[in-house]
């Protein structure tokens, strides 16, 4: 079957009639293999897979990187085609947002007032509510997202939950490079020196993971100690964080349920990255 690529939301709507179970693949494009181990993914969650490709406004800061976003439509849908993807929404902003949205999903603060929203007011507001326009727009049955955001990815998943919405949510594990380095459409913006540096921040995280598991539980010094390594490096670290998995609260001291989560500045990227214990 040839993918279909639907730009407005009748015409998507009208064409999902005869579906089945339908798994819905939010990107905002830029496609590398993280994306396509989603697609993939998805195949084992339903009939049909459905990846919409917007580039959010909403969830761009003023001086974020919105505009120089990388839009590759052309080399996106050759990706989705040889996934076998079967619709591809790819609504403009005036498709999406018709009159300046004023309705917006508000996720609880304590969890986007920190780490992330801690750095980007507005980011899960935004994120939150194009998801949920999207699971209006589509009604799948599924969605996948990927645990490299995870803190979007609990965002998202509570949002469901606490709203009763009857979509499964499915969390995908981060996809690696060879070196360690977790796939991210910025990666692109690193020059050949800062490549061969970023996997440092993965390293980082690997570190206070074997830490942890050998019983050391200090977790103020370790994230001390692997943000001093990164500045030693040239990194401009954001945070590096161990919490608790479920709620990214401080955890207690033994807590078992743990996720490392770091963002650093690399040069002019800024670059994130998690490891679940």
């Amino acid at each position: 079957m040839t993918m279909k690529i639907f730009e407005s939301i009748p015409k998507l709507r009208a064409g999902l009639n005869n579906a089945g179970r339908l798994v819905l693949v939010p990107t905002m494009g830029n496609l590398h293999d993280g994306h396509i181990s989603l697609m993939q993914h998805a195949r084992d969650h339903g009939d049909t897979v459905l990846v919409s490709i917007f580039v959010n406004r909403l969830q761009f800061r003023p001086g974020e990187d919105f505009e120089k976003y990388p839009r590759t439509f052309v080399a996106d849908c050759e990706r989705l085609a040889a996934a076998n993807v079967d619709y591809l929404f790819f609504p403009d902003e005036k498709e999406m947002y018709p009159t300046p949205q004023k309705y917006f999903v508000e996720p609880p603060a304590e969890l986007i007032n920190i780490l992330e929203g801690a750095f980007r007011p507005g980011h899960f507001r935004g994120v939150a509510t194009v998801v949920q326009k999207l699971f209006n727009i589509v009604q799948p049955q599924v969605a996948i997202f990927g645990k490299k955001d995870y803190q979007q990815m609990l965002v998202l998943s509570n949002m469901a939950r606490d709203l009763a919405l009857p979509i499964e949510i499915v969390a995908a594990d981060t996809v690696r490079a060879a070196d360690g380095l977790a796939l991210s459409s910025r990666n692109g913006f690193l020059s050949p020196q800062e490549r061969a540096e970023a996997p440092r921040l993965y390293r980082s995280l690997e570190t206070i993971r074997r830490a942890i598991q050998a019983g050391n539980h200090d977790f103020a010094r370790l994230e001390t100690e692997a943000m001093t390594e990164l500045r030693a490096h040239g990194w401009i670290p954001d945070y590096i964080a161990v919490r608790e998995k479920t709620g990214l609260q401080l955890p207690p001291a033994h807590d078992s349920g743990l996720v490392i989560l770091g963002a650093a500045l690399l040069g002019s990227t800024r670059l994130i990255d998690n490891l679940e214990v």
